[in-house]
């Protein structure tokens, strides 16, 4: 039996796979090693009953995670997922590789995650190739959800945002001043938090003010991550996985077509990908 686990900011999906068969499909909190250590990762795996069932029947572990971006952090996944799961040999590497095994199976192109976070590499059909990209939400993310509630936020209590949406913010948010900020510069996890307003621009999604942001976004993307890496490997393909890349797919085209790059395809769960690779390799 295999395991391949896919964790981005917000839950980790896990699917469970025997003989090419899916045994069991569901999602955990997020295993972030860059926040969590491995007692917490410990303690979440002894939570799920799915987990407990299955520990000694899975022999192959494939997680990709974010965070996971140095030998020292993957360590530390790799660590308590064998402590937990005795009998399997475990593989742990960054979601961008996931991204990119999910779009391109075993063929070189441009990968581009924009989910709660984002990131872009080059992949060449085996490896991604290292690149300064990956500074987190506080630095970069351009695009992602994270990005989309740092501007909602900085919109509304700027008081640039218009009557209508401020209207609609108010209604649905704790919208005070004070307890926006506690969220974000005191509590535990604030890229979670700001990527939470990802579901106001989809319920919004038509809106002209809210889909202006969400296009600067992507440009901000393509313009920081994927022109450079075209530079480098003009004619490659282009791809996106994530949710904020297929729920806003309409104005990514856009954005891309704007900066004359052809999007080759979108993978909104590259985790289902991923489980149809792996089981086939084993």
């Amino acid at each position: 039996m295999i395991a391949v686990v896919y964790s981005g900011s917000n839950n980790a999906g896990w699917r469970l796979a025997d003989k090419g068969r899916t045994i069991a499909s569901f999602n955990t909190a997020a295993i972030n090693p860059y926040f969590n250590d491995g007692n917490y990762i410990t303690q979440l795996l002894n939570r799920n009953i799915n987990l407990i069932h299955h520990a000694e029947g899975i022999k192959r572990i494939y997680f990709f995670g974010a965070g996971a971006s140095s030998p020292e952090r993957k360590k530390v996944v790799k660590d308590a997922l064998e402590s937990f799961f005795k009998f399997a040999k475990v593989n742990v590497e960054h979601d961008i590789a996931a991204a990119a095994i999910a779009c391109c199976r075993n063929t070189p192109g441009i990968v581009s995650i924009c989910a709660s976070g984002s990131n872009a590499a080059w992949y060449d059909g085996k490896k991604v190739a290292p690149n300064n990209f990956g500074l987190g939400y506080i630095l970069a993310d351009e695009g992602s959800g994270n990005w989309l509630g740092r501007q909602l936020l900085k919109n509304y209590m700027n008081e640039t945002l218009p009557a209508h949406l401020r209207k609609k913010f108010v209604h649905q948010y704790d919208a005070e001043r004070t307890t926006l900020l506690e969220k974000v510069y005191r509590k535990k996890e604030p890229a979670l938090y700001l990527s939470s307003f990802t579901d106001f621009y989809l319920e919004n999604k038509n809106d002209v003010y809210l889909r202006n942001i969400i296009k600067t976004g992507f440009t901000k993307l393509i313009d920081t991550y994927l022109l450079p890496l075209l530079q480098e490997h003009p004619g490659a393909p282009v791809y996106f996985a994530g949710s904020v890349a297929s729920n806003f797919q309409d104005y990514l085209a856009e954005a891309a077509e704007a900066a004359d790059i052809k999007i080759a395809g979108i993978v909104k769960e590259p985790i289902n990908n991923l489980l149809t690779y792996y089981s086939n390799k084993n």
